[in-house]
């Protein structure tokens, strides 16, 4: 018996991700990628200018453990001008290599072999695996089409003794549904059944459409008291390369989170947060952000509203999800696959952020793209 075989796998379940699978496909067959969630533009100018210069002025070293101070203070100053919460810099933020390892970081901390963490599917597809990695046990609560919103009878029913997480992700991807006041005031009755702890992604924060509120639980002091907030600046600021992210907590938490993440990745990239830190404190409220992004997605419904793609409610993300049942009625990933083969334009199913649950006939675009390459596929897609 060779060694190989003597190794066993502790994510088995866990092929190649579908990102990685429709991006290596489009750009094989040479199709508009409007699978994967990254822009394909630069970020602003002053960002990079910023970078070379912390370069420049000598940080190029390791930065604490939990990030460098200016950008932690910044964050706090932000957190507490938009929610209302003050996060104390010192004790209770900590910056992470992207909000994936926020999220690893944090589920590793307070996930124990024979818990259960609370998921809504669709679900981003690296949670279900930290949660495994931990020897928890995801437990899904469906967002059903056509709106996605959340059921929280169904929340009730699904809470357990051993429930120790409930994991929320607004704006959220991949439906684009945003979660409102009323269903933060379900979350805050849920919590007084059980002694979870909310883990919270929120890395579209700055992309809520129509004039609604993104309603971080950061708001919520009797959420906020038992919660992890995470988010990013990849979406934000278009540098989804850079990755990096924080996590937001109270201080007993937010030690937990620090006790994993010095041993994953310890510190990362010191100019970049130096940055990040100037145009944080430069507009806290990111507002342009919020316009250009829906612009974007007007521009896109508008390009394809002569197609036989019927769009569903985008209101918040970068993402915009179709139905696709007046084309076909193969499976989510065949006709995805199909698509980018035989149409030039890749896209991303819903089923791979299911677990036992069928998606229906969606697929979800990325709008995050230069006006003409969303004129390019739209014209493709038209012909669909």
């Amino acid at each position: 018996m060779s060694y190989t075989h003597a190794i066993q796998s502790k994510l088995a379940s866990s092929g190649v991700t579908i990102f990685s699978v429709m991006s290596q496909l489009a750009q094989e067959v040479g199709a508009i990628n409007l699978g994967q969630g990254f822009p394909d533009f630069n970020c602003a100018p002053e960002l990079t200018d910023a970078v070379a210069r912390a370069m420049r002025e000598g940080h190029n070293q390791y930065a604490p453990m939990l990030g460098a101070y200016p950008l932690r203070e910044a964050l706090a100053r932000k957190i507490e001008l938009l929610y209302g919460r003050r996060y104390d810099p010192v004790t209770e933020i900590c910056v992470t290599s992207g909000a994936t390892e926020g999220l690893f970081s944090t589920l590793t901390a307070l996930v124990r072999p024979g818990d259960e963490v609370l998921l809504f599917q669709p679900a981003y597809d690296s949670y279900a695996p930290a949660v495994q990695l931990s020897g928890g046990t995801p437990v899904y609560v469906t967002l059903r089409r056509p709106d996605y919103r959340v059921d929280w009878d169904e929340v009730r029913r699904a809470i357990t003794p051993r429930t120790r997480v409930i994991l929320l992700n607004s704006p959220h991807n991949p439906t684009g549904m945003v979660l409102d006041a009323g269903d933060m005031r379900e979350l805050a009755g849920v919590l007084g059944q059980t002694d979870a702890v909310v883990v919270s992604d929120e890395v579209y924060e700055h992309i809520v459409f129509d004039g609604a509120r993104h309603e971080s639980v950061a708001r919520y002091p009797e959420i906020a008291e038992r919660a992890v907030v995470i988010s990013s600046f990849g979406k934000t600021y278009h540098t989804t390369g850079w990755k990096i992210g924080y996590c937001a907590a109270p201080p007993a938490l937010a030690a937990e989170v620090a006790r994993v993440h010095q041993w994953v990745t310890y510190a990362v990239n010191t100019p970049i947060q130096r940055a990040y830190a100037d145009m944080v404190s430069r507009d806290p409220g990111c507002e342009q952000v919020t316009s250009f992004y829906q612009a974007k997605r007007d521009l896109f419904l508008d390009l394809i509203k002569d197609s036989r793609f019927r769009p569903l409610a985008s209101r918040g993300t970068f993402f915009q999800v179709v139905d696709y049942s007046a084309i076909t009625d193969e499976r989510d990933a065949e006709f995805a696959i199909r698509l980018t083969r035989e149409h030039g334009v890749a896209a991303i199913p819903i089923s791979p952020f299911l677990a036992g649950v069928d998606p229906g006939p969606v697929l979800r675009f990325c709008f995050a793209k230069r006006d003409e390459t969303l004129a390019a596929a739209a014209e493709r897609l038209r012909r669909v």
